[in-house]
């Protein structure tokens, strides 16, 4: 269900109809796994995301940023809605066949290989009109995953259109995702975050 409501928040919509009779009933893409899998990193990792809002807001000066982190960071999240992904040679990375052909399956995604037989270029994740019906019935009924439409939202807030490159390049200025050994889980950074907020809101208050 998490990535189901990723893909539903990030999906362009399509420039124009594809010839493809299963793409027939696409609503929207998501290009490249990369970007999918950088996506699904901060998704996963509240203590990062609080970390990079907290880059924002020291750049910006918006208050909301250092309170939205401070939503994050205050609470338990970055301990029970953390779930580790693997730092590998391009960065955060989980095998995603299983969970995407439980919803290909479904009939609620379409995957898509771009490029030349025996080289993979890209993947691109087609979203079908009935994956978006089903993510907005499992809103409204079970309102306990309106967490993950939220923080989908202030993903792509954050991300603001750049690429799976891109995003890589930007998690990877964490010493501690750099650092991690390629094939381990990438460690949690709460506790510094923790200190950050709390040498940020002292600095405010002292201003």
């Amino acid at each position: 269900m998490r990535l189901l409501l990723l893909i539903d928040g990030a999906a362009e919509p399509l420039p124009f109809p594809i010839p493809d009779p299963e793409l027939a009933d696409a609503v929207g893409v998501v290009t490249g796994q990369t970007r999918l899998q950088k996506l699904d990193f901060w998704l996963r990792s509240p203590d990062f995301l609080a970390d990079e809002l907290l880059n924002e807001y020291e750049r910006t000066a918006e208050g909301r940023l250092l309170d939205l982190a401070g939503s994050i960071l205050d609470s338990e999240e970055p301990e029970v809605r953390r779930y580790p992904m693997l730092r590998h040679h391009f960065g955060a990375y989980e095998p995603l066949d299983d969970a995407l052909a439980v919803l290909r399956s479904a009939g609620l995604i379409v995957r898509r290989r771009r490029g030349r037989v025996g080289h993979t270029r890209r993947h691109d994740y087609y979203l079908l009109g009935r994956g978006r019906r089903v993510a907005r019935t499992i809103i409204a009924r079970a309102p306990a995953f309106r967490y993950y439409v939220d923080r989908v939202r202030l993903v792509l807030e954050l991300a603001d259109g750049r690429g799976g490159n891109e995003l890589r390049d930007r998690q990877y200025l964490q010493a501690e995702y750099a650092g991690t050994r390629r094939g381990s889980p990438i460690g949690t950074i709460a506790e510094r975050v923790r200190e950050r907020l709390a040498r940020l809101r002292a600095e405010l208050r002292a201003a």
